[in-house]
């Protein structure tokens, strides 16, 4: 397992190298910046264009939310941008976050699952919605502390699918929203944080080069 280690790369000021060889990249995203190019001119600034003004080679493979911190991969070449684009929609690729909640949940090391579908809430784009005409999916979890003075928990997350807002829609479901959630959280539990306390922690692929299992783990600020 490889850990978050400092590196002499002139990446962007705020943006973490976390790994680097021949054949892929992995970056610390911050919160707040978007992962590709949005619409419109105020939408252009993100971290593929950034990573690319150093790497001209990365290429996209997956994305965060804008207000999500955490983990992201990008190819060196087409070849392994297709290889990785294939393990993460086959689900060969796995994935752990970090969430701060509203609520007192119990500490248990049992993995519960998730298993509601997410449909677009087409008059109120892009939020999504639990709809059982939606896309299954699935997001195991786990409480890993809580703390009963502020009504908060911290928990681990694995989204077995990928669909668009799946963790934020489903902790809004299982009554416990994301604290800093503009998005999913009512007022009171978005003035609970500055920012959207979610992280991409944890990352494990097959090397596209060597077929070997590699991992990255990325602890959270919060």
């Amino acid at each position: 397992m490889q850990t978050l280690l400092p590196q002499a790369h002139a990446v962007p000021p705020g943006i973490e190298l976390v790994h680097e060889d021949q054949a892929l990249l992995v970056l610390n995203k911050p919160p707040g910046l978007l992962s590709v190019p949005g619409r419109g001119e105020d939408k252009q600034d993100c971290l593929s264009r950034r990573v690319q003004g150093e790497f001209a080679d990365a290429l996209v493979v997956h994305r965060l939310d804008m207000a999500t911190s955490g983990l992201l991969i990008f190819a060196r070449s087409p070849a392994v941008q297709r290889a990785l684009s294939a393990d993460f929609a086959n689900r060969r690729v796995h994935k752990r976050y970090i969430a701060r909640v509203s609520g007192v949940l119990a500490v248990d090391p049992t993995w519960q699952c998730i298993d509601l579908p997410i449909l677009v809430d087409w008059p109120n784009r892009p939020l999504r919605t639990i709809h059982p005409d939606g896309q299954a999916s699935q997001t195991r979890w786990r409480c890993v502390e809580h703390d009963s003075a502020n009504q908060t928990s911290r928990l681990e997350l694995e989204p077995l699918t990928g669909r668009s807002h799946q963790l934020r829609v489903h902790l809004k479901a299982l009554g416990h929203p994301i604290l800093g959630d503009a998005l999913y959280a009512p007022p009171a539990v978005q003035c609970m944080a500055p920012r959207l306390l979610l992280h991409a922690r944890t990352l494990r692929v097959l090397h596209p080069s060597s077929g070997a299992p590699i991992e990255w783990d990325c602890p959270p600020a919060f």
